[in-house]
């Protein structure tokens, strides 16, 4: 037991974290869902639609599920004694093993109870050890990454307005305009299977990572994004309070919710004869 202490400690003290979710102005309930595991460097952003409440039914079954599924096969114990590539591979799996498991409870759950028809969510997984991240996403919920100056939007939407920007129907400018911001064209539990789309990431220190939903990155700009992630990155839980409340100050028409991790040192795990023979004694 020391060793997985001693495994969790190091990523909770490497990976400073803050979350915050809100209704908006507009909405009355929130059918946006957030949970955070900072002992095994979990993550986990879902921004529920469709039937009646049942977008906040379908993203706490989204959150709560992937995050215990985790929490039980995601073993830290054991990952040490794997090749970092295995780690990497493994990771990737688990987490589509779960997410998985997910949509068929989702699915079933709006098959069988007429007040959830329809309902489905996006979703956003990031999983951090051994300084790299896999990140697992489905719909138009987001990860960006700031690195020194520089924020970059990691996940790519699963979205209308996405589709008509790559094929060049639009241009960035109109796709501000557009209508269609909120046509998402894959979700979580809409249909009996679906395939997240799911990248590993190599992580540096003092990276500063932000999982948000669209109530979030449709109300406020990418520049301001940045710059408030540069000028409050020393304090996590400021900086998620500023953005929710920059998205309600442009009008807060939907739902936001915003999880922020900062790289404050390296969390590689020590492999090799010596680290195993270590492992022997504890």
């Amino acid at each position: 037991m020391a060793r997985r202490r001693s495994v969790r400690m190091s990523l909770s003290q490497a990976l400073q974290s803050a979350s915050l979710t809100d209704p908006g102005r507009v909405r009355d309930h929130n059918e946006d869902c957030i949970e955070s595991r900072p002992d095994i460097g979990l993550f986990v952003l879902a921004d529920g639609m469709g039937g009646y409440n049942a977008g906040e039914v379908a993203s706490g079954m989204a959150t709560s599920l992937i995050s215990d599924g985790l929490q039980e096969t995601w073993d830290l114990r054991s990952l040490a004694s794997r090749a970092r590539d295995d780690t990497k591979a493994l990771s990737e799996q688990l987490i589509k093993d779960q997410v998985t498991r997910a949509n068929s409870a989702i699915f079933t759950t709006s098959q069988n109870n007429p007040e959830c028809a329809g309902m489905g969510t996006t979703l956003v997984v990031a999983l951090f050890f051994d300084n790299f991240m896999t990140v697992a996403h489905i719909g138009d919920s987001r990860l960006y990454r700031l690195r020194g100056e520089s924020m970059e939007q990691v996940t790519r939407d699963h979205s209308l307005l996405q589709e008509q920007l790559d094929s060049g129907l639009i241009t960035p400018e109109e796709a501000k305009l557009s209508q269609n911001k909120n046509l998402v064209t894959r979700a979580l539990g809409i249909d009996p299977s679906v395939e997240p789309e799911v990248h590993v990431y190599e992580t540096q220190p003092d990276d500063t990572y932000l999982l948000c939903s669209d109530g979030l990155s449709d109300m406020v700009e990418d520049e301001e994004i940045r710059l408030t992630l540069i000028t409050l990155k020393s304090n996590p839980n400021l900086t998620v309070q500023q953005l929710v409340q920059a998205a309600n100050d442009n009008g807060g028409r939907d739902n936001i919710s915003a999880m922020l991790i900062r790289v404050a040192e390296p969390f590689g795990v020590p492999r090799g004869w010596l680290a195993r023979l270590k492992a022997l004694f504890r």
